[in-house]
């Protein structure tokens, strides 16, 4: 029977992960065109945040050749970028077995999303049976970091509010519990922040993730259309 897998890949040298870093107010999320040989396009989903910020940091990232924005939808933006690094050329200095990771991608399995981190990708993904899981793992368990989030069998119900790190759903019942959300509010991002001992920025961040990610999750399943 095949697996659904949730895992975080910790490698800072990952694509596009000095992007998010430098603009950790939105939320980035990744696709692959691997049509494109060596360098497959960077298909790059940005929700929230500013968009200059994001464009600012697209220009300096060094693994970006040039960039595109596509389209908008809301404070979603839609770009697709151009490699300026093979996998190889990127990894090499960080990952020791090339050849390994060349083989991940003929492994039985699919990545279905990969959402960028300042510290790497957290991914979900379908494997064929255990095995093609375990080669995937004990990968990146030998070359960067690796955490798993979530796995089940194919076809099994997911619980409400998969996809979420454990700091965001923290703060999301800190926040709820608080009487954050509440109209009026009975507590301000300041106190949330305060009960959570962490920065009301970090706080924002924390909670505009969640947010976001549960919306994708729920009900922006699919692309929106663009605004007449």
């Amino acid at each position: 029977m095949g697996l659904v897998a949730e895992f975080g890949i910790r490698c800072e040298a990952l694509p596009l992960a000095g992007v998010a870093s430098a603009v950790p107010d939105a939320s980035l999320a990744l696709e692959l065109q691997y049509n494109h040989g060596r360098r497959p396009l960077f298909l790059v989903t940005a929700t929230g945040g500013s968009r200059s910020a994001t464009e600012r940091a697209l220009d300096d990232a060094y693994d970006v050749d040039r960039w595109t924005l596509v389209g908008r939808a809301g404070d979603t933006r839609r770009y697709q970028a151009v490699p300026a690094l093979s996998f190889e050329e990127q990894l090499g200095d960080h990952i020791d077995d090339l050849a390994g990771l060349e083989a991940l991608a003929t492994a039985d399995a699919i990545v279905e999303r990969i959402d960028v981190e300042p510290d790497g990708w957290r991914q979900t993904g379908w494997f064929a049976d255990r095995d093609a899981f375990d080669a995937f793992a004990s990968f990146w368990r030998r070359n960067a970091g690796f955490r798993l989030h979530r796995l089940t069998h194919d076809g099994e119900p997911e619980p409400p509010g998969d996809g979420l790190t454990d700091r965001q759903r923290e703060a999301l019942r800190t926040a709820y519990e608080l009487g954050h959300f509440e109209v009026p509010r009975r507590a301000t991002l300041a106190e949330v922040a305060a009960e959570l001992d962490i920065s009301a920025s970090s706080a924002s961040e924390r909670l505009r993730r969640a947010q976001t990610r549960l919306v994708q999750e729920t009900v922006a399943t699919t692309w929106p259309p663009l605004p007449d």
